[in-house]
């Protein structure tokens, strides 16, 4: 494991036009999987039903999958190697560890918002969000 970084506000607000387009090539990812699932269950769905001499019908699609997987895990492994700490891809929550007035605190930010306003502890969560004082 790497060692701990830590982001200035500055720091982290600059570095938000790249966390956003990373966001939403994981969110597309995201997309095209579950999309390519749902359509795999649908088709062994109907297969099942049917009688086949086929061995596996469905491996291309399986492959597609795994293919996916493996690019999303790639993108994820990449985007965490920046210190950045991914929460949920769906919302588009991350976490810049911080330190402010001597504490390690997360700077925390939620895809949609124009910079980082909030922070919270380490236990907190996205619950415990507290506005950065100017």
């Amino acid at each position: 494991m790497s060692e701990k970084r830590w982001f200035s506000l500055e720091e982290a607000n600059y570095l938000l036009p790249f966390v956003d387009q990373e966001l939403k090539k994981m969110q597309a990812l995201k997309r095209e999987f579950e999309d390519k699932y749902m359509e795999l269950r649908h088709k062994k769905n109907e297969y099942a039903s049917m009688p086949s001499s086929e061995k596996d019908p469905f491996f291309v699609m399986e492959a597609a999958l795994e293919f996916l997987q493996i690019e999303a895990r790639g993108l994820i492994q990449s985007f965490q190697k920046t210190g950045i700490e991914l929460k949920d891809i769906d919302t588009g929550l991350v976490d810049f560890p911080a330190v402010m007035n001597g504490q390690e605190v997360l700077l925390c930010w939620k895809q949609g918002e124009d910079q980082i306003r909030y922070y919270h502890g380490e236990q907190d969560g996205f619950a415990g969000r507290r506005p950065i004082a100017d």
